[in-house]
């Protein structure tokens, strides 16, 4: 369905859906960010505690879109919230290469951290299914905010992955190298996506404009983003 044919029940529903989304988003990451600088600290892993601080940035993300949908009307902070989603990306693409290239000179001396194993894997069971959520919901509503803050916690989800690798390979054998690496890779996606929130691009992932005339194009737009894109 279009986000413009939807009753304002369901746009209701689907706002307050948003919301709790991002709700347990920003729980989650908080406790997660808690519990990955602890265990980093005792390990002496600058891995874990550079998850933990991105845990962070995704709390910032979900704090964006908690400002928004508290809105009476959401979608007049679409664009905003776009832009500030897109600096949340710029951050974490910028955390993570400092991180990377820190652990990459500074060596491998981290000890083993069962509890950080642990919580990456708990993160790869939890994230999966806050992304699914957010982008049905998100492509219902038609809210390029919604999708471009599953992405960002798609990407924390790649980051748990990466994480979980860097330890499992640290513990198992002292390849303290492979984590750095794979984390390089995450921060050049995280730089792209950021670019493509900024932009507003992400509206390509919305629901589609249904057929109209120019003139009405803006009228029926229930999307803030939308204004901006041809039919």
């Amino acid at each position: 369905m279009s986000a413009s044919l939807l009753t304002s029940e369901r746009r209701a529903v689907l706002s307050r859906r948003s919301l709790w989304l991002a709700y347990a988003t920003a729980g989650y990451n908080l406790l997660e960010g808690l519990v990955a600088i602890a265990a980093g600290a005792a390990a002496s892993s600058t891995a874990l505690i550079g998850f933990g601080l991105d845990s962070f940035v995704e709390v910032s993300s979900a704090a964006v879109l908690i400002w928004q949908f508290r809105s009476r009307v959401p979608e007049d902070r679409e664009r905003l919230a776009l832009r500030l989603i897109g600096a949340s990306f710029f951050a974490l693409a910028a955390w993570v290469t400092i991180d990377a290239v820190r652990s990459l000179l500074a060596g491998g001396d981290a000890d083993a951290s069962p509890v950080g194993i642990g919580l990456a894997v708990a993160s790869l069971l939890v994230m999966p299914l806050l992304v699914a959520a957010k982008r049905r919901t998100g492509r219902e509503l038609g809210s390029a905010t919604v999708m471009a803050d599953s992405t960002q916690t798609m990407l924390c989800t790649y980051l748990s992955a990466v994480l979980l690798v860097g330890l499992v390979l640290n513990a198992a054998w002292g390849w303290s190298w492979a984590d750095p690496i794979a984390a390089l890779v995450i921060a050049v996606v995280a730089v792209k996506e950021g670019i493509e929130a900024w932009r507003g691009e992400h509206c390509d992932d919305c629901a589609p404009l249904p057929a109209i005339d120019a003139t009405s194009q803006a009228s029926s737009c229930a999307d803030g983003c939308c204004t901006d894109r041809k039919a």
